[in-house]
C-alpha cells in the first residue's frame, strides 16, 4: 500500500502525521510551503481543490478533511483500537466529538486566525472577540465532560478523537486562555503528550512549543 500524506507544519496535517506514526503506518510525508502557496498550485489542487491541507493519497486516491482522514485510518487499523465498533453507542459518541472537533472548534479557529474571512478588515477586533467566546465556550464543555467522563472523550477508551481534541488545544498554545488552563484538559493533554508518537511526531515536524 502506497501512502503519501501532504500537509504544512503546525496545520491540521498534524493530527493526520501524528497518527500515522501512533499505527505505525509508512508513509511519505510532503510538507508544503505555505509561503509560496504551494496549496494553491495547480500540483496540489488536482487532488485537493480547496487547497488545504491535509490530504492523504492512498493507493493513488486521494482523501481530505482531517476527521475524515483520521476515523478512516482509525477503522483501516482496528487492531490498534481508536474506534469502536459500528452501530455500538461508544461508536455514536465517537462521531459526536469527531463532528464537534470539525464543526464547532475548528471553524473557530478558522475564525479567530484569519478573522478578516467572516467580517472584513474594519471589523477584525469584533469578529476574534467573537471566536475567542466561541472556542472558551467549547473547551469549557470538553472540560465538563472529561471532568464528568473521563479521561478521555469516551471514557477509558483513548480514540481517534483525542488525537483531533489534542491538536486543537495545541492550536490554542498563545491565546489569551489557553486551552489547558482547565484542569480537565490540561491532564487529557498531559495524557496523550506522553505517548511516544507525540514526541517523533514533533521531532520529524522539527516543532518545539507545547511539548
Amino acid at each position: 500500500m502506497s501512502i503519501v500524506l501532504y500537509g504544512s507544519q503546525s496545520t491540521a496535517s498534524l493530527v493526520i502525521h501524528w497518527l500515522l506514526i501512533e499505527l505505525g503506518v509508512e508513509h511519505e510525508l510532503h510538507q508544503l510551503d505555505f509561503d509560496r502557496r504551494e496549496q494553491k498550485s495547480p500540483g496540489y489542487l488536482a487532488i485537493n481543490p480547496a487547497g488545504r491541507v491535509p490530504t492523504l493519497v492512498i493507493d493513488g486516491q486521494p482523501i481530505t478533511e482531517a476527521a475524515a482522514i483520521a476515523m478512516h485510518l482509525a477503522d483501516l487499523h482496528p487492531q490498534a483500537g481508536l474506534a469502536p465498533p459500528p452501530g455500538t453507542p461508544a461508536r455514536a459518541q465517537y462521531y459526536r466529538w469527531m463532528c464537534f472537533c470539525a464543526n464547532t472548534l475548528q471553524p473557530a479557529y478558522r475564525d479567530w486566525f484569519y478573522p478578516e474571512e467572516p467580517a472584513g478588515a474594519e471589523h477584525v477586533e469584533a469578529a476574534k472577540a467573537q471566536a475567542r467566546a466561541e472556542i472558551e465556550a467549547a473547551w469549557q464543555q470538553v472540560a465538563d465532560h472529561l471532568q464528568a467522563h473521563g479521561p478521555y472523550l469516551l471514557g477509558e477508551q483513548r480514540s481517534a478523537a483525542d488525537f483531533l481534541l489534542t491538536m486543537l488545544m495545541r492550536w490554542s498554545r498563545n491565546m489569551p486562555r489557553p486551552s489547558d488552563a482547565w484542569p480537565a484538559l490540561h491532564a487529557h493533554a498531559q495524557r496523550m503528550k506522553a505517548l511516544p508518537s507525540f514526541r517523533e511526531t514533533h521531532a520529524r515536524e522539527g516543532l518545539t512549543d507545547w511539548t
